[in-house]
């Protein structure tokens, strides 16, 4: 829950102020494969990485939300998984007096900038774990995300809260 604030002065500080305070920090679910251990094909070429993220909000209390950061990251070389990681990265957030539209933000779009870093660094650390080279998950534009499920939302007539934001993307690895 978010506990009451201080003014700098010492005073209490308005009980009707927005208060935004990460609680939080966790792996919910976490997933690592290697069909064949560290062992590549030197024939198979480059591997394709394909990159898959998510995001999804759960009310844990009437103060407390929970936001997932869902990645699904695979190396596949010659039509073969050398590695799938699948992560579910969460975070628990305090949050009381936040106008609606500013706690869709919030929980869409710096939540999920909040936990990319803590799943970057367990994606790259199962991978070393594996026997690979570490694997960084590249920056993500989360506030695009965002508007492109809104936009979505708005056209399927929805509202945009509880929506998920969610981009796939495929890269080779040199």
């Amino acid at each position: 829950m978010v506990d009451e604030a201080q003014a700098p002065n010492g005073q209490a500080a308005d009980p009707n102020a927005p208060q935004f305070v990460p609680q939080a920090v966790y792996v919910k679910d976490v997933s690592f494969e290697a069909p064949s251990g560290p062992r590549i094909d030197p024939n198979a070429g480059n591997p394709t990485i394909n990159l898959n993220l998510n995001t999804s909000v759960n009310e844990l209390a009437a103060d407390l939300k929970e936001v997932v950061l869902t990645i699904r990251v695979e190396a596949q070389a010659a039509d073969k998984t050398i590695w799938l990681v699948e992560l579910q990265q969460a975070g628990a957030f305090g949050v009381r007096n936040v106008p609606q539209q500013e706690l869709q933000r919030l929980l869409g779009i710096f939540c999920p900038n909040y936990l990319l870093p803590y799943a970057r660094q367990v994606v790259s650390d199962l991978l070393m774990k594996g026997g690979f080279p570490p694997f960084l998950l590249p920056p993500v534009n989360f506030e695009a995300l965002f508007m492109q499920a809104a936009m979505r939302a708005q056209q399927q007539g929805q509202d945009t809260q509880g929506t998920s934001s969610s981009t796939s993307s495929t890269q080779s690895a040199s």
